[in-house]
């Protein structure tokens, strides 16, 4: 084999450029790196030249180039699907609609830009139009399981589960290995609850795949939410094998525990992986660590820091920078499966956080003081546009702050905003009738947070940071909580094992909040009662 020319070294280089630039959100610059190959008709950098298109706007020419090239490689991922993974990354979901739209003018008969476009119709929330256009992809190619699955993911974030469920299976026949539609299935099963027929889903596939990380991962989701932890903390273990999670060497990762292992003097790093969420959640398990003589080091973000400080057990926490030395890491989600057979599968009983008694002196003017109940309130979590399955969970788990309307008709109770982020905003036309307390300017961190509620008589919260926060230090909380709920609170259960002092409130449609408003109504009615 001939070692690649200078020309096509210097291609490489200009293409890899290019694309970087690209993925910045930078177009006129690479489109001009890009134009003495795209004269030559270079088709990489022709690719690359429309996806600069799209970003400057120029739509039309965009579409042309793609859907030319597409046709061009009918055997291969359409360059649209680049596209549109690059547009939503940036947060630019609109302008790859566009461009499939105006693609598909130009090739009616390539069933891949109908895929494409379904696919960021869904992101986007358009659910008639991605159904509408998945279905004609469908009609047209009843052999596209990829369609079938997308048509299915649009009915899901619709809402209408059993239809989505009825996609998988009536298509299934016509491919009866294929494995993401099998998984799919599974995963559909679970967000219904069918749990043990989500679990034979789950297996088909991995029988055809073993090595599937993502569908490891999806099982392990599903055999956490029925419950089953010691199998369901071990698979999990799969997602070190995705991208986005720890690059530190897994022959140093922390192994599961023996009731008697001791860790004296042994330095053991606990990382942060996912949300905020996860590490307040698995915090519980630090005290216990150190109990076996090791030495606690914690390296989590800035909003967490002063809050783990104070946890008992910690020696240090490191805020970015570089790896500190250890003996041993541990991802803070991997806790419980390094204590599921001990005699502390739980870790640290509630509460295991506290919050800065200091801090919460100087909190506490900031909330009325008229003989109410003081209610904390969060209806969104964090966004996140630029990351697709982070984006729908959000979408999912969180309401408008009018859906929660009903609660400022409540009498004797104060509503405290406790909303960060871009939903904190909705404050800015408040449903009528709600007075709604705002502190939230003081609040920097999380320890400020948990300040704040140490002054509240129940928080109210959408399945976010603040459910875990107030549940870890031990105040009681009301969980509005999605149909197909995170794995974390069971399934069909209103408690849950993990925060004691913390009540479930799911939809009972999903989609659908207002019987869950309806229902925190009148719990806060109750309590609001007893507390006068």
């Amino acid at each position: 084999m001939q070692p690649p020319s200078a020309t096509t070294r210097t291609s490489l280089t200009t293409l890899r450029h290019a694309m970087q630039a690209i993925q910045a959100g930078q177009f006129s610059q690479p489109r001009a790196l890009l134009a003495p190959l795209v004269a030559q008709q270079n088709e990489q950098a022709l690719i690359l030249h429309a996806f600069c298109l799209c970003g400057e706007g120029d739509i039309q020419d965009a579409a042309r180039i793609l859907a030319t090239i597409g046709l061009r490689n009918p055997d291969s991922q359409h360059p649209l699907q680049d596209l549109s993974e690059l547009m939503v990354a940036l947060d630019q979901r609109a302008a790859a609609i566009a461009v499939c739209r105006a693609a598909s003018q130009l090739a009616p008969t390539d069933n891949r830009i109908n895929t494409a476009l379904g696919d960021l119709l869904v992101q986007s929330a358009q659910f008639d139009a991605a159904i509408s256009t998945l279905t004609e992809a469908t009609t047209r190619q009843p052999q596209d399981m990829l369609a079938h699955n997308l048509l299915s993911m649009a009915h899901t974030e619709r809402g209408s589960l059993d239809t989505a469920l009825q996609c998988l299976t009536t298509c299934l026949p016509q491919a009866p290995e294929d494995v993401a539609t099998l998984a799919n299935i599974g995963s559909v099963l679970a967000a219904l609850g069918q749990m043990e027929q989500s679990f034979t889903y789950f297996r088909q596939a991995l029988a055809l795949r073993p090595q599937d990380a993502r569908i490891r991962v999806n099982y392990s989701v599903a055999l956490l939410k029925a419950g089953h932890y010691t199998q369901g903390w071990s698979a999990h273990e799969w997602r070190f094998r995705l991208p986005g999670h720890t690059s530190l060497p897994m022959e140093r990762l922390l192994p599961t525990l023996g009731p008697q292992t001791n860790l004296t003097g042994q330095r053991v790093l606990i990382t942060h992986e996912e949300g905020l969420g996860d590490t307040l959640m698995f915090a519980r398990y630090v005290q216990p660590l150190a109990e076996r003589g090791a030495i606690i080091h914690l390296w989590v973000p800035q909003a967490l820091a002063d809050l783990c400080r104070a946890i008992p057990g910690v020696h240090s926490v490191q805020v970015g920078g570089t790896t500190p030395v250890y003996d041993w890491h541990c991802p803070f989600i991997s806790l419980p499966r390094v204590f599921a057979s001990t005699a502390q599968p739980w870790g640290a009983a509630v509460p295991y956080i506290r919050a800065n008694s200091h801090k919460v002196a100087a909190l506490a003017p900031l909330l009325p003081r008229n003989g109410k109940l003081n209610v904390g309130l969060v209806w969104g979590g964090a966004p996140r546009p630029t990351s697709h399955f982070a984006h729908m969970i959000d979408r999912r788990r969180s309401m408008t702050l009018h859906t929660l309307a009903p609660l400022g008709a409540v009498e004797g109770v104060n509503l405290i905003s406790l909303q960060k982020g871009p939903y904190a905003e909705q404050m800015m036309d408040p449903p009528e009738g709600m007075v709604l307390h705002d502190p939230t300017d003081s609040l920097h961190t999380l320890d400020d947070t948990a300040a704040l509620i140490m002054g509240l008589d129940v928080v109210v919260t959408v399945d976010t940071s603040v459910a875990h926060l107030a549940g870890a230090l031990g105040k009681p909380v009301l969980l509005m909580d999605r149909y197909d709920n995170c794995w974390r609170w069971l399934h069909g259960r209103e408690d849950t094992p993990w925060y004691p002092t913390l009540r479930i409130i799911r939809q009972t449609t999903p989609r659908q909040w207002d019987d869950v408003v309806a229902r925190v109504a009148q719990v806060l009615t109750d309590m609001a009662a007893l507390h006068a």
